[in-house]
Parts: C-alpha cells; sequence; structure tokens
C-alpha cells in the first residue's frame, strides 16, 4: 500500500532523472524540469487507498507542464488535489492562471493542458497530494472542472475539516488494512466533494451520502474543538449546526454510539494522550483532566478505567516505564 524514496540515497547525477520518471509513472505523465538537476533534492510517500491515491512530497524548485501531446499519450482522467504544506508556486490551467501558497487547497485536471512551478532553493515546497477519479466524487466533472488552477483557502468549516482528514490520514495510513482504505477512502471522497460543492455554492448536487458525511465530519471537528468545555452538550451541537437534537442523535446512531458516549471517547483518548506525554510528567492528573472536560476526579477515575483497564496513574506509571511516585491527584 506505500511506496516511498528519497533523491539523497541516490547518486547525485540520478536523483533528478529518477524523481522525473517516478513521479510521471506514480502519479499522472508530466515534463518536469530543475534549474540545477544536479542540485536536487526530494523526497516522497504515496499511499494506496483504493481508487484513490495520496502523495506526501517535498522538492526543492520544479517546473511542471502537461502539453496536449502529452495528455493524448496518457490520461489518467483524474483530478488531483494538492493541499499545499510548504511553500509557494504558480499553476496555468483552463484560461486561469494562479499563484498559490501554503495553507491553500489547489485542483489539478489531468485531462487538460497546464503548467507552472513551485518551490525555490531557500524554500522547499510540501505537499499532500491526492489523485482520484473525475467520476469519484459524484458531482459533475465540468462543474468541478471550474475549480481548477484557482486556488482555495483552508479556513473554518469543511475545507478545514478536509485539510485535517488529509493529514491525519497522511500520519496514519501506514496502519490502515485493506477494509479500513476502502472506508477511509468513501470518507475522503465525500469530504473533498463537500468541500467542491461547498466552494460552487452547489451542495444540493451532492448526494446524500456526501451530505451527511460531510456534516458528520464538521460536528466531530465542532466536538473536537470543544472538548474541554464541561457545558458541551447534544443541544449546542445540534444548534451550531442549525439541525434539530433528534437529528444529531440519528447520525450517532448510524455510527453505533450515542453522543455523550463519543464525547466521553474522545475526552478519554486525549487524558490518555496527554498522561503518556513526557513532557507533561510535572502535571497533576486531575489538571489534565479538568483540561479535558471532566471536572470530577472521581467521575474521570471510573471512566478511563473502565475504558483502559487500569487507572490514570498506573497508566503515567507504565509509559514512562517506572514506579516513581507521582504528584497528588487521581488514583
Amino acid at each position: 500500500m506505500k511506496i516511498a524514496w528519497n533523491t539523497r540515497d541516490m547518486a547525485v547525477p540520478d536523483r533528478f532523472t529518477f524523481w522525473n520518471d517516478t513521479m510521471s509513472r506514480t502519479l499522472m505523465p508530466v515534463r518536469l524540469a530543475t534549474d540545477h538537476p544536479a542540485r536536487f533534492d526530494g523526497s516522497a510517500q504515496v499511499f494506496g487507498l483504493g481508487a484513490l491515491q495520496m502523495s506526501l512530497t517535498n522538492h526543492c524548485l520544479l517546473q511542471a507542464s502537461r502539453p496536449v501531446k502529452l495528455i493524448r499519450q496518457s490520461d489518467p482522467e483524474v483530478f488531483q488535489l494538492h493541499l499545499i504544506l510548504r511553500g509557494r508556486g504558480r499553476v496555468t490551467q483552463a484560461g486561469r492562471d494562479a499563484a498559490f501558497q501554503a495553507g491553500q487547497l489547489l485542483l489539478i485536471d489531468s485531462s487538460r493542458p497546464f503548467g507552472g512551478w513551485r518551490g525555490s532553493a531557500d524554500d522547499p515546497a510540501r505537499s499532500l497530494i491526492v489523485q482520484f477519479p473525475r467520476a469519484a466524487l459524484g458531482l459533475r466533472s465540468d462543474m468541478v472542472g471550474q475549480l481548477t488552477a484557482a486556488p482555495i483557502p483552508v479556513r473554518n468549516g469543511i475545507t478545514g475539516v478536509l485539510a485535517g482528514h488529509l493529514k491525519h490520514l497522511a500520519e496514519n495510513a501506514d496502519g490502515l488494512t485493506s477494509r479500513d482504505a476502502e472506508t477511509v477512502a468513501a470518507v475522503t471522497f465525500d469530504l473533498v466533494a463537500a468541500a467542491c460543492a461547498d466552494r460552487l455554492e452547489a451542495t444540493a448536487l451532492l448526494s446524500p451520502e456526501s451530505r451527511r458525511q460531510a456534516l458528520l465530519s464538521l460536528i466531530h471537528d465542532f466536538v473536537r474543538q470543544r472538548l474541554g468545555d464541561p457545558g458541551l452538550t447534544p443541544q449546542t451541537i445540534a444548534a451550531a449546526h442549525q439541525i434539530s437534537v433528534r437529528h444529531l442523535y440519528k447520525l450517532f446512531e448510524e455510527q453505533g454510539v450515542t453522543v455523550a458516549a463519543w464525547i466521553r471517547r474522545c475526552r478519554l483518548e486525549q487524558c490518555h494522550r496527554d498522561l503518556a506525554d513526557p513532557r507533561q510528567r510535572s502535571r497533576q492528573i486531575q489538571a489534565i483532566a479538568t483540561r479535558w472536560g471532566f471536572a470530577d476526579a472521581a467521575t474521570f477515575s471510573r471512566a478511563f478505567r473502565s475504558a483502559y483497564g487500569m487507572s490514570p496513574r498506573d497508566h503515567r506509571k507504565l509509559a514512562a516505564g517506572d514506579d516513581s511516585s507521582e504528584n497528588p491527584g487521581i488514583g
């Protein structure tokens, strides 16, 4: 499911040629150029997730073009969605010419000629690239094509949720089973479709499943941002998303969990992580619990023991690999 390479592992004369050939085979055929091939530096990880392919790339200055002749020779008929993590660049496609930078999404269509550049000697480019069939979103390709070479800022809302999802996916793709990969790919398609439809002001064209998944992802993000608020309730969540509490309960029932149980699980996961963090060894256990919305020490201790089979104190000791005494806190 994963291939990876780094040009630093190769002989200097071979680095740029290898990058050019490998990226054209792995993604879509393009013509690449760089000012100083002998000094080219790049690395990539590529994950196959069913019909979706995700790539994490780092490289210095590159110019790229895909002329009509190359499209006629080979066209995989895909869209590429780039999440720009670092660096800047410029792209031209479908009569649009746009500069882009970190913190933006950029859509490219393999079936239309394009050209551009990204990265520089002192500011390497870093991107997450999601490549998928043009028909995978359930939206008309000509509509989605209106977004090519038109950078989309990542903000609160569906673009922020999509960007967070892609980063989390890249960090955890190694551990996915084949079944997991199919599920994650379906969720990713729904989020990309929702982000495109939102940008086009055409959310009514989304399939019911895509609308449901987008709404659920927005709710999940809303909750995670507010786990430390002990007043987080189904009523406040529903009101923030302009839906009824009954609709909210139904969304979570389809996941096989109640709203309260999911909030509690998220809070416990954050406490579990922080208690194992060596940088937080000096923090009292109760302070960590309170940070994530557990105002009552006894309630937290019972919930933690039920979820993880040990007390918060024992988990911290186990993570530290010793039996040293702790600051006073929850047992």
